[in-house]
């Protein structure tokens, strides 16, 4: 393999990919809108149907009038006394806005044969845990103390562009925030000592040129689940986990992250020090790596990040990666090379796009990096959701202004406290949460068995390449041995149904 001679620039594993979606509508009758003595009336959509049955009359409406020719429908709206919007020529329909009044005169008009409400949509987007059955796995299963489990004694280090410590995504009950430790790598040359610096958990490490980055991480890992406006559902894997971050800055240098890495390897034991309770602040079982080199790379063995993380397996720690963002198609790879580690306890993590309805049937995002179909070592590891993820972010933060929407969080304050990002670095901290969720239901497990548990439990979703036999699973270049499955996964460490 070959060894990397310098130190290579890093770049955020963070793809913003813009969907946007219709909500398909059928022709059909409202409950009121065909009774025996309208049959000439057109029929309506439901939401108009809906709208018609509750209004005065001279309501505001703005409609989508269906004819059997684009004349027909035109002159509909005409003679109702509508004002035309657009036309559609191909499928005769025409936009018209109006009162209501004026609806219900047209839908007797000759030659119109449906009329369909102007429905608000949305981008869909879901917060991934429903796919992963993560949120199944909290809401029935419990560890051997019978607590729900959702991550509790544990906690999870995220090495990225730091947080928001104070974003209602990490509030705890009594309102303090679950970030335990606030940390900032300095490590970017010009010093051997200081590298990693305390800061308190109130500052907000995350308002370099790329933040909220970390932010929006950190709240797929361990965010506090709240309901938002339209029944978003939001919430991290592991909500009732404790957060060490370590902020790298904008400038994400291969040394300042592996100092991060250190830092983890010499405290993960006592992340507060060793005269704080490991109930207020849990032993650190899993870090989250969103980050990586442009266009994958070779497997370097003897990289300090290779080394670190080896360390950490050895000492019961489990290290995520992001595979990239650079996509593929299996003629070479394109994954992020130390997340190629073979080392049990390291995993590479593809992002799954659940089709922001939360479909264990869904696709792999087109842009997820793909392994080398000849070479199965670059393979990801697993698949998790990382396409519309809705996550903690913040409008005046860079990465979170490029967002596809925004939503308000669960205060009054919290304006534009959401939004949705694409990228494999939104599918590593998905695992990142399920693997707190796993420690808590198997303390004493070793970072190969949870390993274990991931990959021979996950669910095999069927788009892209097929699953060929590898090392006692099946897996593939694109998605690896499928999407994590928290309920099985959990299930086969031990934890039994509440």
């Amino acid at each position: 393999m070959r060894s990397r001679g310098r130190l290579r620039r890093s770049s955020l594993i963070a793809a913003t990919v813009t969907a946007f979606a219709l909500t398909g509508m059928a022709p059909a009758y409202g409950a009121g809108s065909a009774p025996a003595q309208l049959t000439s009336l057109a029929p309506v959509s439901d939401t108009l149907d809906a709208l018609l049955a509750t209004a005065s009359g001279d309501e505001p409406a703005t409609v989508l009038v269906h004819g059997t020719r684009l004349a027909a429908a035109e002159r509909a709206v005409s003679q109702a006394g509508m004002t035309q919007l657009t036309s559609f020529r191909k499928i005769a329909v025409v936009a018209a806005t109006g009162t209501t009044e004026q609806v219900n005169a047209l839908r007797s008009a000759d030659g119109v044969t449906y009329v369909e409400n102007n429905d608000p949509i949305r981008f869909f987007a879901s917060a991934g845990t429903t796919a992963t059955r993560s949120v199944q796995a909290r809401e029935s299963l419990v560890d051997g103390s019978g607590r729900p489990l959702d991550g509790t004694g544990v906690s999870v280090a995220v090495i990225d562009t730091g947080v928001d410590p104070n974003h209602p995504a990490f509030r705890a009950d009594d309102g303090s925030t679950r970030v335990v430790a606030n940390l900032k790598s300095l490590c970017t040359g010009g010093t051997d000592t200081g590298c990693i610096v305390n800061l308190p958990t109130v500052v907000d490490t995350d308002t370099l040129s790329v933040g909220g980055h970390g932010t929006h991480v950190t709240g797929i890992a361990a965010g506090t689940p709240y309901t938002l406006s339209g029944d978003t559902r939001v919430g991290g894997s592991a909500p009732g986990s404790k957060i060490v971050s370590i902020s790298t800055g904008a400038a994400l240098l291969i040394l300042g992250s592996d100092a991060a890495l250190n830092w983890v390897l010499e405290n993960h034991a006592a992340p507060c020090g060793e005269g704080v309770s490991a109930s207020e602040c849990p032993p650190i079982k899993v870090v989250n790596n969103s980050y990586g080199p442009s266009g994958g790379g070779e497997f370097d063995p003897n990289s300090a990040t290779v080394k670190l993380q080896r360390a950490l397996a050895a000492e019961g720690v489990v290290t995520v990666w992001a595979n990239g963002n650079d996509g593929g198609d299996g003629s070479e790879s394109l994954s992020n090379p130390p997340g190629q580690d073979p080392t049990p306890g390291v995993l590479s993590v593809a992002s799954y796009n659940d089709q922001g309805i939360g479909t264990r049937d869904g696709t792999v995002s087109d842009f997820s990096s793909r392994g080398d179909a000849a070479d199965r070592g670059t393979w990801p590891d697993i698949s998790a959701p990382g396409e519309n993820i809705v996550s903690a972010c913040r409008p005046y933060l860079p990465i979170c202004s490029t967002g596809l929407e925004f939503f308000n969080g669960p205060g009054a304050l919290d304006v534009g406290t959401y939004n949705v990002i694409s990228g494999t670095s939104m599918a590593a901290p998905q695992v990142t949460g399920i693997v707190a969720q796993l420690f808590q239901a198997k303390p004493s497990a070793t970072p190969g068995e949870i390993e274990d548990a991931l990959k021979a439990t996950a669910y095999k979703y069927a788009d892209g390449a097929p699953y060929q036999p590898y090392e006692g699973y099946t897996s593939s270049f694109d998605k690896g041995t499928g999407l994590a499955d928290t309920v099985a996964a959990a299930t086969r460490l031990g934890a039994s149904t509440g």
